[in-house]
C-alpha cells in the first residue's frame, strides 16, 4: 500500500492490497476499501463506506456522509460502491437510513464532478451521472442509464435500463426502459437508438422497442388500454416484458409523450 504520511487513516479501517491514499485524504474507522483503489487528496471516506476494487475517489469527494434526511436518527447504515467505479471531484454519496439501510452505487459507474447521490438510492451497474446532477433520496437508476449534467431527480423516482436523459432535465416521473427523454417539462422524445446499437441490440430488437412505444404514446390510448394492446399485439420478449413490468409497477406514473417528436 502507498499511504501518504499526511493522510489521516484510522488504524481499524480495512484496506485491500495496493491501495493508494494521497496526502490530506481522510479514512475513518468503519470503512472498507478494496484492492487497487486510489483515494486522491482531500477525499473523505466516512464511517459506513464500503468501496469495491479498482475504484478512484477524486479530490473533495465525500463517501458515506450522514443522510440529509430529518428521519435519520443516527442508525448504523452504509454507502456501498461497486468495483471499477469512479467518483469524481466533490461528489457526495450519502449513506442509507432505516428505510433501506444502505445507499448503493454499482460496478463500472462514472459519477461526475459535483453530483450528489442521496440516502437509500440504488444506482446499478454501468451508469453515468453527469456533472452537477442531484439525485434525491430513494431513487433507483437501472443498468446503462445515462443521466446528463445538471439533472434534478425527485425522491422515489425510477429510471430504467438503457435510458438517456438530456442535461438540465427535471425528473419527477418514472422513465421507462430504452427511452430518450428531454425538454422542459420533461417528455418522451423517442428511444435511445445510439445507446442500444452500441450495446449490441439487433435491428429486430430496436424496431420492436420503437413500435411498442408508438403504441404507448401515439395511438391515443390511455395507459391501461395501451398496456392491454401491447400485451395482446406483441409476442412475449425480454424487451416487451421489461417495458410492461416497469410501467405496471410505476407508482409515480411515467413521463408523458411528445407527439411531435414521434
Amino acid at each position: 500500500m502507498n499511504i501518504s504520511p499526511l493522510a489521516v487513516v484510522h488504524p481499524e479501517a480495512k484496506l485491500g492490497e495496493n491501495v493508494t491514499i494521497d496526502p490530506f485524504a481522510v479514512i475513518e474507522k468503519d470503512t472498507v476499501i478494496g484492492d487497487n483503489c486510489h483515494i486522491f487528496p482531500h477525499a473523505v471516506i466516512l464511517d459506513g463506506a464500503r468501496i469495491g476494487k479498482n475504484c478512484r475517489v477524486f479530490p473533495g469527494a465525500v463517501v458515506a456522509g450522514v443522510p440529509q434526511d430529518l428521519k435519520f436518527k443516527g442508525e448504523i447504515t452504509t454507502a456501498e460502491i461497486g468495483d471499477n467505479t469512479t467518483i469524481r471531484e466533490c461528489v457526495t454519496v450519502n449513506r442509507g437510513t432505516a428505510s433501506k439501510g444502505k445507499t448503493i452505487v454499482g460496478n463500472n459507474c462514472l459519477i461526475m464532478a459535483y453530483s450528489h447521490i442521496a440516502h437509500d438510492c440504488v444506482v446499478k451497474d454501468n451508469v453515468i451521472i453527469g456533472n452537477a446532477s442531484q439525485i434525491a433520496g430513494e431513487v433507483e437508476i437501472d443498468d446503462y442509464a445515462i443521466v446528463s449534467g445538471g439533472t434534478l431527480v425527485h425522491q422515489f423516482t425510477r429510471i430504467s435500463k438503457h435510458v438517456m436523459i438530456q442535461g438540465g432535465s427535471r425528473i419527477g416521473k418514472d422513465i421507462p426502459p430504452y427511452t430518450l427523454v428531454g425538454r422542459d417539462p420533461i417528455t418522451y422524445c423517442g428511444i435511445n437508438i445510439v445507446g442500444l446499437r452500441r450495446r449490441g441490440f439487433t435491428n429486430h430488437q430496436v424496431f420492436l422497442i420503437q413500435d411498442i412505444y408508438r403504441t404507448l404514446y401515439t395511438r391515443g390510448l390511455n395507459n391501461t388500454d395501451a398496456l392491454r394492446a401491447i400485451e395482446t399485439e406483441y409476442e412475449p420478449s425480454v424487451e416487451r416484458d421489461l417495458i410492461l413490468d416497469f410501467i405496471k409497477s410505476s407508482k409515480r406514473g411515467i413521463v408523458r409523450g411528445s407527439i411531435d417528436e414521434l
